[in-house]
């Protein structure tokens, strides 16, 4: 195929996604007032309790079989090293630009966290339905396609929510605390230090616990981080304290250290729908007993699968209209500079996928990865995707940067039209 032909393939899924999102910010404006604040908020739980899942699972039930997964085993490990390779390039970024210090987990997450599901659930069925597409009949591409497609968004998901999900937490305390010794005003001018915050606190719960029954709720996402770095230190010095006095057996030991570390992990975000729908497609798939009673034209139980893939096909129209409508805060100002900006722009559409043409091509070479050329196709397009969208979720639940997420976000999507249909032309060129 010529480049023409290959950039044409290219480019009409790209196009396809901007329309949509096109809609979606429309919707979203604020004379329209269709995907405003409430309703973009009641569409997203739909994607992301029911549709995305449904999606995923169906998708992977019907293609995934004991055999394939052991030949997709080095996905996981090419997902990790975008993660990897992504946070790396974004601390020399905010190293050389001297980004401020509140807006470093911000810029590390967006350059190492890709859009490893929504795009390329869109983007690799239409390559697959293009007459000119270089992967043979297009049935058995799309079908093939969304299983690797699903398999990385929930892939994606989890490292999503233990990987980058720590580094924005992690800079936000180190934010949080710079400014704990800072002159507090409204306390007439008195320094504010870790343990008189903890006086306060403490004094703050014993009078509580005096008024009330019932312990109050932690009212935002800022205060629990300081409760939850105090509860840290008095737990560390109550535990050396412990120690000298009496043994603590070596299995309560683990088991605390286990709780700590799954609360830090926060395993709840870590196993999202999306997450448990994988596992749950990836068992129907892989046993034979439950394909052949699930999936199948003669399957006893063939419209549970039916019904789950019919609530899955609502997933990518309306994830798209959400990202749509979510660009539409990045039209605001922001403290993020032009500098950022293009050096995001950098990594992830520059730096990203010469590395990632590298990585997979050694693969290749070595014979970790199999001949099969949609997906290595997969595999090379998960370094050129712009930054996921959950990046915005994680910044409102930090309170960290929002606005300037949704700057980066928007500049991010803006170029993808252009980056995005290049690197997949020459993608579409090299596994030819």
């Amino acid at each position: 195929m010529g480049f023409l032909a290959l950039f044409i393939v290219a480019l009409i899924p790209v196009l396809k996604t901007l329309i949509v999102t096109a809609v979606g910010l429309f919707l979203a404006l604020e004379k329209v007032d269709i995907l405003g604040d409430t309703a973009r908020h009641h569409l997203n739980n739909l994607v992301f309790f029911v549709f995305t899942p449904a999606l995923v699972s169906s998708s992977l039930a019907e293609t995934i079989t004991m055999s394939s997964l052991i030949k997709l085993w080095f996905m996981p490990v090419n997902i990790l090293l975008t993660f990897i390779i992504g946070s790396a390039l974004g601390w020399v970024l905010v190293k050389v630009l001297r980004t401020p210090q509140h807006l470093h987990g911000l810029v590390i997450g967006c350059c190492a966290a890709g859009n490893l599901g929504n795009l390329l659930l869109i983007i690799i069925p239409a390559v697959c339905e293009e007459s000119n597409s270089p992967f043979g009949d297009s049935s058995t591409c799309s079908t093939n396609g969304e299983a690797y497609a699903s398999l990385s968004m929930a892939i994606g998901a989890v490292f999503i929510w233990t990987y980058v999900y720590n580094i924005v937490r992690a800079y936000g305390i180190r934010s949080t605390g710079s400014t704990i010794n800072r002159t507090n005003s409204a306390n007439g001018g008195e320094i504010v230090t870790e343990s008189s915050l903890e006086e306060s606190l403490l004094s703050k719960d014993i009078e509580t616990d005096h008024s009330h029954d019932t312990p109050q709720p932690i009212d935002s996402i800022e205060n629990y981080e300081k409760v939850d770095l105090l509860f840290s230190s008095s737990m560390h010095s109550t535990n050396f304290s412990v120690s000298s006095c009496t043994r603590v057996p070596m299995r309560k030991k683990i088991k605390q250290q286990l709780k700590i570390l799954a609360e830090r992990m926060n395993l709840k975000m870590m196993f999202a729908p999306s997450t448990i729908a994988t596992i749950v497609g990836l068992a129907i798939g892989a046993a034979s007993p439950l394909r052949k009673l699930l999936i199948g034209d003669s399957a006893p139980l063939r419209v549970i699968d039916t019904s789950t893939s019919m609530l899955g096909d609502a997933s990518i129209p309306a994830m798209t209209l959400i990202v749509g409508a979510n660009l539409l805060k990045g039209l605001q100002r922001s403290e993020v500079g032009l500098g950022i900006i293009i050096g995001v722009q950098v990594v992830r559409y520059i730096a990203m996928p010469l590395l990632g043409i590298l990585v997979v091509k050694a693969a290749v070479h070595f014979g970790l990865v199999g001949s099969d050329s949609l997906y290595q196709f997969v595999l090379l397009l998960q370094y050129a995707l712009p930054t996921a969208m959950s990046m915005g979720t994680i910044t409102q639940l930090f309170e960290v940067g929002e606005r300037d997420c949704s700057v980066i976000m928007l500049w991010n999507y803006a170029v993808a039209a252009l980056a995005l249909t290049l690197w997949s032309t020459y993608y579409l060129w090299f596994v030819s």
